[in-house]
């Protein structure tokens, strides 16, 4: 008989909404759900039908029926929540951008690491059914090697500095909050660590990054660039360029199908897995590896883009305030 495994929610704004909404585990259950607020945790409970919740972390934490941890909180506030989580022996599934610095997500491997658990980051990209048969598509195919990536995503943000999207105190900013799918897409299809070539970012008048450019390349010559802006609209497409030919993938963050066309200019579509059950797989995939099923390929993707962003940030000499 298989084990149930209870996951526990921690922060409960839009996106664990939608994790609660498209959760369908047979081998799993939402167990429980943390707000700073008991009345909140209360009410999102009662709506969902879930058993238990918290009004603080460290009483959620002390439930030794909690298997995972799934953090919903912004993203400058996941080191809080992961560490504790961690440390209390439950594995952790956090949203992105994980951490805010490679600082940060360096400690948390090393804990998660000594205490035999499984930390894993919410990027949809690494379980989408697609990039699977895209990596087998291009061995099969012998498209040769890898060339050039590019990846774009513009998201136009009311220019508002009180929203979080531009206010620093937050962590605002397009980096962390839309480069992080990029540089996801980049580092699914690299076949070697990533450094940067060169970068340069616009500030808002808050100071937060409102559209930057971030050119990369690695040991085996792979080049990629990478456009970000929260001030205008642009597709979130990715090409991944091979000496016969490119795929080119748009919404790529839970991307379903894709376009293949070869050099002398013949396309065809590849289809894989349904973009509205992408959370599913990143859950489903989440339990595989706590069960020891399947490996956690992911951490290493996921640490590779940390350390892009935070060079970035570095050469662009720039922090939160939080962090001086």
């Amino acid at each position: 008989m298989s084990k149930t495994y209870r996951w526990a929610i921690v922060g409960l704004g839009n996106i664990a909404h939608s994790f609660v909404k498209y959760f369908n585990q047979p081998d799993g259950e939402i167990y429980a759900v943390c707000s700073r607020s008991q009345k909140k945790a209360s009410a999102f409970a009662a709506e969902h039908n879930i058993p238990k919740a918290y009004g603080n972390l460290a009483d959620l934490l002390a439930d030794e029926q909690v298997d995972i941890v799934y953090v919903a909180t912004p993203h400058n506030y996941h080191i809080d929540t992961i560490l504790p989580a961690l440390r209390a022996g439950k594995h952790v599934l956090s949203e992105k951008a994980i951490t805010m610095s490679s600082n940060q997500l360096a400690i948390a491997k090393e804990v998660a690491a000594s205490n035999h658990l499984i930390l894993a980051e919410a990027m949809t990209l690494y379980h989408m059914p697609l990039y699977e048969k895209l990596h087998d598509f291009a061995a099969e195919r012998h498209l040769g090697d890898l060339k050039m990536i590019q990846a774009s995503f513009g998201s136009f943000k009311e220019p508002d500095p009180t929203n979080r999207f531009f206010n620093p105190d937050l962590a605002g900013g397009a980096l962390l909050d839309i480069g992080v799918y990029a540089l996801a897409f980049v580092e699914e299809f690299l076949t070697a660590t990533p450094y940067i070539t060169g970068t340069t970012m616009h500030r808002f008048s808050s100071g937060v990054d409102e559209s930057s450019t971030i050119t990369l390349r690695n040991a085996n010559d792979e080049l990629a660039t990478i456009a970000l802006t929260f001030r205008a609209k642009m597709p979130k497409r990715g090409i991944v360029a091979y000496e016969n030919g490119y795929f080119t993938v748009d919404t790529y963050p839970r991307a379903d199908s894709a376009t293949f066309t070869d050099n002398a200019g013949h396309a065809e579509t590849i289809t894989a897995g349904d973009s509205t059950n992408a959370m599913n797989y990143e859950i489903a995939d989440m339990q595989k590896m706590v069960a020891g099923k399947l490996h956690n390929t992911s951490l290493a993707k996921t640490t590779d883009v940390m350390d892009v962003m935070t060079a970035a940030r570095a050469q662009w000499d720039y922090r939160y305030p939080f962090e001086n």
